[in-house]
Parts: C-alpha cells; sequence; structure tokens
C-alpha cells in the first residue's frame, strides 16, 4: 500500500510512514462460503448415534465393572472424542474412584495404570498426589532401570508429567526421563504404540486442540488389534456429525465475513476468519455450544482488524480519533473517523447490537454490555501500546506487563467465549470482570508465550516496545532465541553477561 499524505501547518505535504505488517492472503477462497449441508446425512448419523450412546451408558454403569477396566473406557471415550456425551456418568464414576482412597503402592497397579489413573484424576480437577509415582523410583528418587523398557507405561508418564504442578520435582524428573527413553525407543515399537509416541512427542494430550487429538487417535484406533468395533463406529460417526455442524457454521460465519468486505475496505488487515473460528473450536467444540462459537468467532475476527490497525497501520492521531470513537459507542462518531475505519466501525456497532437482539430473547442483553466493557478496555490498552510503538518508548517490564496482559486479548475473549452460553449468569460476568487469580495466571502465561513468539517478527518491523527488550534492558541481560524439536516453538532463554 502506498503511503498516505497529509497536509502540516506550512501547508507542505507530509508523508505518513505506516508500518504495514504485510499480511499473507487467505488460504481458503470461498470453499466454506460453498458448503451445502446434508439433513438426511444428519439425521441417518443422529439416529445411529442414539443407539451408540445407550451402549455406552451401559457399559459405563455396568455392576461389578472394576476400577481399572473403567478407568481405561473413560481414557478411550475422551481419546476418541466422544465423552461429552457422558459428562454426568464420568464425573460420578471419577469421584467415586477417588473416593474409594486406592493403595496404588500395590503391586497390582502397574505404571500404565498408574500414570493413567493421575492424568485423568488431574484432567478432571481432583487433587491426587504426584507421591503415587515413588513406588516405581530408588533409593535416590531416581526412576528404577527395570521400567526404562514399559514402553506404554512411559508413554502413559509422560502424558501424565503434563499435568504437573510447581514443585513436583518427581514429575519434571518424568518428564526429561521418560522423554529421552521414549525418544530412543520409538523406531523399534509396534505400529500403533509408535504413532502413539511419535505423535505425543509432537504433541501431548494436555496441550492439543480436542477435535485435532480424537482425528488422530481414531486413526491409531482403528489399527489396534484390541479395539472395540461398536466404540470405533460410534467415535468415526460422531466425529464427521460434528464435523458437519462446525463445516455450517463455518458456512454462516463466511458468509457474514463476505458480506462485510472488509478485506477489501482495509487490505492491512489479516483475512483469517477460518483461524478465528479455529481459535474458537479450542473453548469448545461440543454441539450445545454452537450459537456461542459462532459469537466468539466474529469477535475475533473483528479483534484482528482492531489489532492490525493499532499495530501495523493507524497514526497517532487517527488512532486517537479511533479510541475515543469506541469508548462512547456511537455511530454518530463515524463521521469524525479516517475514511478507512469507517465501515469497520460500523460494522462493530451492527454485530454488537445484532448480539444483543438474539441475547434480549433469552433476557440476557446484560451480557453484551460486559463484553462491550472489555473491549473498550482492550482498545484503551492497544492505544497505549500503539503510542510506545510510534514514540518509540520502551516502558519499565511492570508498566508494560501492566497493559500487556489485556492487549493479549484474552480478558476479551473469555467474556465474549461466554455470550452464547444458556448457562451463564450476571454474576459469572460479573465475576470475571474483577479479573479472578485464575484469569490472570492464564492473561500470565498467553502474554509471555505470545511474546516469545513474535519476537523475532516484531523486531523486524522496528517494534521496540516490546516485553523482552524490556526484560533485557531492564535486568541488563541478553537474550538468544532457540527452537526445541518437540513442538518447533520459540523458546526464550536467558544469557547473563560474563
Amino acid at each position: 500500500m502506498a503511503p498516505a499524505l497529509v497536509q502540516n501547518s506550512t501547508n507542505f505535504l507530509k508523508e505518513i510512514v505506516r508500518p504495514v505488517a504485510n499480511f499473507s492472503p487467505s488460504l481458503w477462497g470461498e470453499q466454506f462460503i460453498n458448503f451445502s449441508f446434508n439433513t438426511e446425512f444428519a439425521e441417518k448419523y443422529a439416529n445411529e448415534i442414539e443407539g451408540f450412546k445407550n451402549e455406552v451408558r451401559t457399559m459405563l454403569t455396568a455392576p461389578g465393572k472394576d476400577k481399572v477396566e473403567t478407568m481405561n473406557l473413560i481414557d478411550t471415550l475422551e481419546r476418541l472424542g466422544v465423552s461429552y456425551h457422558f459428562e454426568s456418568e464420568i464425573e460420578e464414576l471419577l469421584e467415586r474412584f477417588f473416593n474409594l482412597n486406592s493403595n496404588y503402592a500395590d503391586e497390582a497397579y502397574d505404571l500404565y495404570t498408574v500414570a493413567l489413573h493421575f492424568r485423568l484424576f488431574r484432567q478432571h480437577g481432583y487433587r491426587i498426589s504426584c507421591d503415587i509415582f515413588k513406588k516405581f523410583t530408588d533409593e535416590i528418587g531416581k526412576f528404577k532401570e527395570s521400567i526404562k523398557s514399559d514402553a506404554s507405561g512411559l508413554l502413559s508418564l509422560y502424558e501424565a508429567a503434563y499435568l504437573r504442578v510447581h514443585g513436583e520435582d518427581i514429575l519434571e524428573y518424568a518428564l526429561s526421563f521418560t522423554t529421552d527413553n521414549l525418544k530412543s525407543m520409538a523406531p523399534n515399537l509396534s505400529s500403533t504404540l509408535g504413532k502413539q509416541v511419535a505423535h505425543a512427542l509432537v504433541q501431548c494430550i494436555h496441550f492439543g486442540n480436542p477435535r485435532i487429538e480424537a482425528r488422530n487417535f481414531i486413526s491409531i484406533y482403528q489399527e489396534d488389534e484390541s479395539k472395540d468395533e461398536m466404540l470405533l463406529r460410534f467415535a468415526k460417526l460422531d466425529y464427521n456429525s460434528l464435523q458437519m455442524l462446525h463445516k455450517k457454521e463455518l458456512y454462516e460465519v463466511s458468509r457474514w465475513w463476505k458480506d462485510l468486505d472488509l478485506v477489501s475496505k482495509l487490505p492491512y488487515a489479516r483475512d483469517r476468519v477460518v483461524e478465528c473460528f479455529f481459535w474458537a473450536m479450542g473453548v469448545y467444540h461440543e454441539p450445545q455450544y454452537s450459537v456461542a462459537r459462532i459469537m466468539l468467532t466474529k469477535t475475533i475476527a473483528m479483534t484482528s482488524i482492531i489489532d492490525d490497525t493499532y499495530d501495523a497501520y493507524g497514526t497517532v492521531e487517527e488512532l486517537e480519533v479511533f479510541t475515543e470513537a469506541i469508548m462512547r459507542w456511537d455511530i454518530s462518531e463515524v463521521d469524525r473517523l479516517p475514511e478507512y475505519i469507517k465501515p469497520f466501525y460500523s460494522a462493530l456497532l451492527d454485530l454488537y447490537e445484532h448480539f444483543d437482539e438474539e441475547l434480549s430473547k433469552e433476557g440476557k442483553s446484560y451480557a453484551v454490555h460486559y463484553a462491550k466493557e472489555a473491549l473498550k478496555e482492550l482498545v484503551r490498552t492497544y492505544w497505549v501500546e500503539a503510542k510506545w510503538f510510534i514514540e518509540g518508548y520502551l516502558p519499565p517490564f511492570s508498566e508494560y506487563m501492566k497493559n500487556a496482559l489485556i492487549t493479549c486479548t484474552y480478558v476479551y475473549h473469555t467474556t465474549t467465549s461466554l455470550l452464547g452460553i444458556k448457562s451463564v449468569t450476571k454474576e459469572d460476568f460479573e465475576w470475571l470482570s474483577n479479573k479472578p487469580k485464575m484469569l490472570v495466571a492464564s492473561l500470565i502465561i498467553c502474554r509471555l508465550v505470545d511474546d516469545i513468539a513474535t519476537y523475532e517478527v516484531e523486531k523486524e518491523r522496528g517494534q521496540i516496545a516490546t516485553g523482552i527488550e524490556s526484560y533485557m534492558k531492564e535486568n541488563q541481560i541478553g537474550v538468544y532465541l532457540a527452537r526445541i524439536e518437540r513442538n518447533d516453538f520459540l523458546v526464550l532463554s536467558i544469557e547473563f553477561p560474563p
């Protein structure tokens, strides 16, 4: 895009240098706009799935089934991606099993079983102690040589180690111990187990997107000689059924996005509505959250444009006017805005008006108020960050973090993720608006991981007001960035001066 020109006080034209990011175009074209929902297939899938659900529910609640067998079934259902159908049954079973106070030191519980139970309990919020792994260590706390050849046990322990909390040294060691041993034995493992190990070393269950993990596990499970054919058929049908729903949602979102035509009006911004939907899928994929998923996707897409306007295009003067317009939230403000951002401002207000109309039908228009306030807070912090960038100001790390915890967008998107959920109350929004500790912890993780991942790009763009630069200057240290083999993710390493 050619640089804009403005007239200064002496009537000379001054070139505006805009830090355009030059994002690549969308990969998807009109693929999802052309989707046609097959009602006949959807009904056929639904009827067959209901029959499988009844069979599985009987399997879960059958009297006389022991703990180990049932926990294995729960794990299989979760990894096949169908456990959301049996949430109440699974929670009831886990609570009962946890209260049994099983003696995991007993020889009957091997490494695979102990680690699996530990992971399942922790995934569901039960505070099971990591001391249950001590029976697999020697006198000095090292894992015994005898378990080095137990591939399934090591894989189970590897996955369990990702649910460790601060101070659990035995699980810190377990992660490095299992990683090293699994890497060395992976080439010699059987097909199904080898594939599980290879996938886990790239992406552990705990960090995976549920739909991707389910799709991967279904492919592995169908090659397992001990598979349950009914469960496999159930998982495939349910996966296809959900895929149809998700494609229908993508059709709606893509059609909305195309009708807005913001891509042609704002060529500096990212065209990433499909990726925004994928983000929303990571929050919730179940069918009952369809409306919420669509609302969240739309707000993420709009936030992406706001982010790019502040981060990669607007001048200080333009952004100040735009910030004021968002704060006032009034369509009459559109006349004050720069020409290029007027269509977006109108579209943003229209979107929230639509949300208000939809939620008012359920008596939940109050939810829109909290979403607007969260967006206003986000825009205010974007404005601060933009001024730092444009003026070349590098804030102290504490000042940077106070602002950056909001610009990571998780306060806003956590709020908007609740918009279409029927069970959410006004009290829930109020609680969230006070930024509870669990939200703040998520903000810190998101902010720092994002800063590490985007550091090189931002540095190339000349942006000095980053968390890494601020931390380096304040602590008089240097950094280097390295990629770790497990997931090719950028990792920050600190180098102290000699």
